[in-house]
């Protein structure tokens, strides 16, 4: 009876989850144009470059960049990294020293956990042209923020161009270099 069971426990469960899919609005799987222009700034192309060599250069510039490297599927094209930040700011350290003069006791923002998720993939191509070994590298900076009790106040993306342009620059002189060696 048990195997019974459990052969048509995802038919149930699937009945059951339908229907709460009916109520979604039409708006929760539009593509925004934020969200274009953030791929755009996350995203770029590397023509004629070798997928080894992207994920080489990639996972170096990472290091360089102070990060650590958590997990790697090369044959996937992915790169998981992080690294731990101070979160403190002066201006939160100084109202909270002001409301402890006051007698009122707040956390502040302590520490940062910095993760960046890289994906390499052969860029698409016009049908019929000729085979050619374009890339696409997607980088994706994300950052939690943790208060003085450990509690999680902040989990984003980072959106600030400069980061995704010094990450690029640095990853296209990587392959430069490594390209040119004699």
């Amino acid at each position: 009876m048990n195997t019974r069971l459990a052969a048509w426990a995802p038919v149930l469960a699937m009945s059951l989850a339908g229907p709460a899919c009916e109520n979604l609005p039409n708006e929760t799987l539009k593509i925004s144009p934020d969200t274009v222009a953030h791929r755009q700034l996350q995203t770029r192309r590397f023509d004629g470059a070798d997928e080894a060599k992207i994920l080489s250069a990639s996972a170096g510039v990472l290091q360089d960049l102070g990060f650590n490297l958590d997990d790697s599927e090369t044959h996937l094209g992915l790169i998981v990294a992080s690294k731990n930040r101070s979160a403190r700011s002066p201006g939160q350290v100084a109202g909270a020293v002001v409301a402890a003069l006051l007698g009122i006791y707040t956390t502040i923002d302590e520490s940062q956990l910095i993760r960046v998720s890289l994906v390499a993939r052969p860029a698409d191509t016009e049908v019929g042209s000729p085979i050619v070994n374009d890339m696409l590298v997607r980088v994706t900076f994300q950052r939690v923020v943790s208060d003085t009790q450990g509690r999680v106040t902040r989990a984003e993306t980072i959106d600030d161009p400069a980061i995704y342009r010094e990450f690029f620059d640095r990853l296209s002189q990587s392959l430069f270099l490594t390209a040119n060696q004699t």
